[in-house]
């Protein structure tokens, strides 16, 4: 790491700390030529690799743009994107590996997606999954529905179920 002030090939570390959101980690540097201190921020990189097979750095700000659109006119804030955007990334980060189809940050959208707004959901899902037909759409909603009554049921202790006299 060169000195920024008198461009040192070398700087010890004199402090280190995880940022908030864990993602990054700022170091205290200080020159032993110069005695002059400086900060640095490393992050582990993450690139995208679309389906054209062009690799581009990964940005939360897509993932938000992508999921807006799905969300027009839909209850959902600004902050809630933005929640959405780093439980993705925190997800596609997990894997360990340092590219990622874009094809599996679809994927890892859809989770978060789906208990943020079930009909923003639907809509990501339907272009996400290229949805072709009617069926396509009864499918997905016809699944949504056994999955809250399969939640309801859960939520209940399954009350209800045989427990007549």
């Amino acid at each position: 790491m060169f000195c920024p002030f008198c461009r040192h090939p070398d700087s010890r570390v004199v402090d280190s700390r995880t940022s908030d959101d864990g993602t990054s980690i700022r170091r205290r540097r200080q020159c032993p030529n110069c005695g002059r201190r400086f900060s640095t921020t490393e992050t582990a990189s993450l690139n995208v690799v679309k389906r054209n097979g062009v690799t581009e750095p990964f940005s939360r700000d897509k993932i938000v743009s992508g999921v807006r659109k799905a969300c027009q006119g839909r209850p959902v804030t600004d902050g809630d994107l933005a929640v959405l955007a780093q439980r993705v990334e925190e997800t596609v980060r997990s894997s360990g590996s340092s590219q990622i189809d874009a094809n599996d940050i679809g994927l890892a959208i859809l989770p978060p997606l789906r208990e943020l707004d079930e009909v923003a959901f639907l809509r990501f899902a339907s272009v996400y999954q290229a949805f072709d037909t009617l069926e396509d759409f009864e499918e997905a909603i016809a699944q949504l529905r056994l999955d809250h009554h399969a939640a309801e049921a859960s939520a209940s202790g399954g009350a209800g179920t045989g427990d007549r006299a």
